[in-house]
């Protein structure tokens, strides 16, 4: 289906009238109910957006009466699962690669830029991990380093770039970086943990790791106090922008009305609290 809406996603924040333009769309998209015993838009997103997301789709889903069930998970899987059948309505990947790859395959509609993280650096407080010694730490022989999974998760793509930037400011940095990583979640075969335990977490409280290399956001919106998370210095520093896309398929109208939602700045507002930052908004960080 050709929507209507196609051509407005295509979203471009230097554009003053078109940002507006879009808002007023999304919100435009908030105000229409969904029909009465609406067939729920299925959205396959990165695991990384779950809280936030989980959020947001409650907000709509109480406004619109529309239902969202929330499929997260490595977005290198979900793309896999996506390209082998699976129904989805919308995409959201921690890249912009994956979701740009079904909309070169004609899966999708246009890709656009839902919302930006940065790659931060997690320890337990005890390692005594700060940003100005990050790469030191990373490389000390007794502290092991765990990440996720390069190709099957965005996130371990990003720490593998992390090394190879570490690897441009101390000869050999990489070679150690990548022989040292435990690739402990995000890949298809990820080390079993107790049933409701937060993986990287888990990985870092029983010393399987010391540090873990992934996301400055988190599933919630108050930090951890058992943990410390450091920014990277801005020599290292990686920003992550996550693509939006929605499929072809059986809910098209829906689907994007939907996805009008996630860039208006009522639901953009949520990100924030989450620790991403906001495409949609004047102030991306507020």
């Amino acid at each position: 289906m050709t929507s209507r809406f196609t051509h407005r996603l295509t979203f471009r924040p230097a554009s003053r009238s078109l940002a507006a333009a879009l808002a007023a769309l999304a919100m435009l998209a908030f105000t229409i109910p969904a029909a009465r015993g609406a067939e729920a838009l299925t959205v396959f997103a990165a695991g990384s957006t779950g809280g936030a997301l989980a959020t947001i789709a409650r907000d709509y889903t109480a406004a619109t009466g529309q239902p969202v069930k929330l499929v997260t998970g490595p977005a290198g899987l979900l793309l896999e699962r996506i390209e082998g059948g699976a129904r989805a309505d919308l995409f959201i990947s921690a890249n912009l690669a994956h979701p740009r790859r079904l909309t070169a395959e004609g899966k999708a509609g246009p890709t656009v830029v839902f919302a930006r993280n940065r790659v931060c650096v997690s320890a337990r407080p005890d390692v005594g991990l700060t940003s100005a010694k990050l790469l030191d730490k990373l490389l000390d022989p007794g502290v092991k380093i765990g990440t996720s999974t390069p190709k099957a998760d965005p996130g371990g793509d990003y720490a593998w770039l992390l090394f190879e930037k570490a690897g441009t400011l101390r000869a050999g940095a990489t070679a150690v970086l990548e022989a040292k990583a435990r690739q402990l979640v995000g890949g298809r075969s990820a080390p079993e943990v107790p049933a409701g335990a937060n993986p990287v977490k888990y990985f870092m409280q029983t010393h399987v790791v010391d540090v873990f290399v992934g996301y400055c956001s988190s599933h919630d919106t108050q930090p951890d106090p058992a943990f410390v998370q450091v920014e990277l210095p801005p020599e290292l520093a990686i920003q992550a922008d996550y693509g939006m896309t929605v499929l072809e398929g059986r809910h098209d109208e829906a689907a994007w009305r939907f996805a009008m939602y996630l860039m208006s700045p009522a639901a953009q507002a949520v990100l924030p609290r989450y620790g991403f930052g906001a495409v949609g908004l004047a102030d991306p960080g507020s």
